[in-house]
């Protein structure tokens, strides 16, 4: 009987468990985690912040769900060393958990730069994982002011989350706009433009050059006082496992499209992966919830014997602030279409015959159409583009293909 061990308990780790449980529904699955909840749905910590949510809500699977896959949980335990050989691993207890096939899907963690004086800071807290949220609720007071370093995704999302229980909010970045690794000036101004209106002040080109206690003396010389720090400038994948015995590694453990590791029976998924991205034609870390589940699952399949493929990994991104939307995909390269109104902008980019990325804020489109026609490497010869420049209208596609991608939809 097949030993299944997964090294993190998160959505990659639970479509690991599925892909198993596909294929083989008797051999033992350990699973180590490192935190001390079950799998949930991470994207929700700024929603339990703004008490849109509960801990029971934010549930990525039920109670039960550990125990019907037949997974025994090691809550609290996190993994220190692999034995590729003697195929072991030991966890920080001492523990020794012996293995036929290894997921590694440790996910990844905080990149905290070298800051002077971040030793004098009394509350200062990461924002990336559901005890990081509570460990931070339990900091808040009305009359906080919160400063935020870091005007990416985490940061933002933060923000959004504890605007209307402090009293001021601050974020500050070395780039030059909000999400810049998402969206452009014109694009990120836009956003910029309707967080400030909502509250937030932003010091954006700039960075703490020192923290003295509740104070950050910021590079251009301006002085920031503060009771709460969030620090939330990136983060970086959880290679250590791997790359400790040899396994090919880059930014984040290297995969092929089985999700194997350059180790034999091991395996990885999730946020600690780097894998293909049909978009660029490269490999690259992608760490969104969707791309997670699904090389999970592929792994967890070949694990236990399958035979199962994922080569439509590509970057995407659904993100809201105050019911202001901006949905992303895939690469923005090619010719440009794009259209825009003082309040919303979209962007198609389209090349050698193929939809290769789109960028659309305060637009309300079936971007799943967009994204499908991404993803699947759809040509378009075969569909009326004009009109899906438009609107993402299935109207766009043959009698033929809408019976074929809907379901007979006509």
């Amino acid at each position: 009987m097949k030993r299944y061990v997964i090294i993190g308990n998160g959505v990659a780790a639970a479509g690991c468990i599925e892909g198993i449980r596909s294929v083989d529904t008797e051999g033992p699955i350990t699973v180590v985690s490192a935190e001390k909840h079950g799998v949930y749905c991470r994207p929700l910590i700024s929603y339990y912040l703004e008490g849109k949510t509960d801990l029971t809500k934010m549930a990525y699977r039920p109670a039960d769900f550990y125990e019907k896959n037949g997974a025994e949980v090691l809550y609290g335990r996190s993994a220190t060393s692999v034995d590729k050989d003697g195929k072991t691993v030991t966890l920080d207890d001492g523990t020794v958990l012996s293995y036929d096939a290894l997921c590694v899907a440790a996910g990844s963690s905080p990149f905290v730069p070298p800051m002077a004086g971040l030793d004098t800071v009394p509350e200062k807290f990461s924002f990336l994982t559901l005890d990081d949220t509570l460990a931070l609720e339990k900091a808040l007071f009305p009359e906080a002011r919160v400063l935020i370093v870091g005007a990416g995704l985490i940061g933002l999302k933060c923000a959004e989350g504890l605007l209307g229980r402090v009293a001021s909010i601050t974020v500050c970045d070395l780039a030059d706009r909000v999400l810049s690794s998402i969206l452009d000036n014109e694009c990120a101004a836009l956003m910029q433009s309707h967080l400030e209106a909502h509250g937030m002040h932003f010091l954006l080109s700039d960075s703490v050059a020192e923290f003295t206690g509740k104070t950050a003396h910021m590079k251009n010389g301006a002085e920031v006082p503060f009771d709460i720090l969030v620090l939330a400038v990136g983060v970086r994948a959880n290679i250590g496992l791997v790359k400790d015995i040899g396994g090919e590694v880059g930014r984040g453990i290297l995969i092929d499209d089985r999700m194997a590791t350059s180790i034999p029976d091991i395996y990885a998924a999730g946020d600690c992966a780097e894998g293909y991205d049909l978009s660029i034609g490269k490999t690259r870390v992608l760490a969104i919830f969707p791309n997670a589940y699904m090389q999970g699952h592929t792994a967890g399949i070949n694990m236990a014997g399958g035979t199962e493929e994922f080569k439509k990994g590509m970057p995407m991104n659904s993100i809201g602030f105050f019911g202001l939307h901006a949905m992303t995909a895939g690469s923005y390269e090619g010719d440009l279409y794009e259209e825009k109104t003082g309040h919303s902008i979209k962007r198609l980019y389209v090349k050698d015959n193929h939809l290769k990325g789109f960028l659309l804020i305060g637009c309300e489109e079936r971007a799943g159409i967009y994204t499908s026609l991404i993803r699947e490497q759809t040509p378009l010869d075969g569909i009326d583009l004009e009109l899906l420049k438009k609107h993402a209208t299935a109207a766009a596609f043959s009698v033929e293909t809408r019976r074929k991608k809907f379901g007979g939809v006509v």
